[in-house]
């Protein structure tokens, strides 16, 4: 079955490594075969992969976008996911839907799981800081 995809003016969407941006109307897409493509909500850029999680994110976009260097990439997130883990026990779900995503090469899978990192991470972020709020004031 194609993917529609509603590609708006201005949007910018990456099929195959490619970056095509819509500068006309907006436009509906049907891709027939099997492609690597990810949506400009969905792309991350490396200035903006910066937290644990973000970099797991990003490693995960690389492999899925380059697959000429997807097992350089596979295994830099495989790193930063080990990393993330020592210092953040509470995500072993997500990190072992993500690792299972990876051995089962399903590397959009993947960077659908990593995005839920994203999320667990902020809300680990924002307990401490309402913590730290809360030691600040007394």
């Amino acid at each position: 079955m194609p993917l529609s995809i509603d590609f708006k003016s201005g949007d910018k969407i990456i099929i195959n490594g490619a970056v095509i941006e819509n500068l006309g109307a907006n436009v509906r897409l049907s891709v027939h075969n099997q492609a690597a493509i990810l949506r400009g909500k969905e792309v991350l850029s490396a200035e903006d992969s910066n937290t644990p999680a973000s970099r797991v994110y990003f490693a995960l976009q690389c492999a899925y976008i380059f697959p000429q260097n997807q097992d350089e990439y596979v295994e830099s997130s495989k790193k930063l996911l080990t990393e993330y883990l020592g210092a953040c026990p509470s995500a072993q779900p997500i990190v072992d839907e993500i690792f299972e995503n990876i051995s089962n090469e399903e590397i959009y899978k993947s960077l659908k799981s990593a995005q839920k990192l994203i999320v667990h991470e902020g809300e680990i972020l924002s307990k401490l800081g309402a913590e730290l709020d809360g030691v600040a004031v007394e």
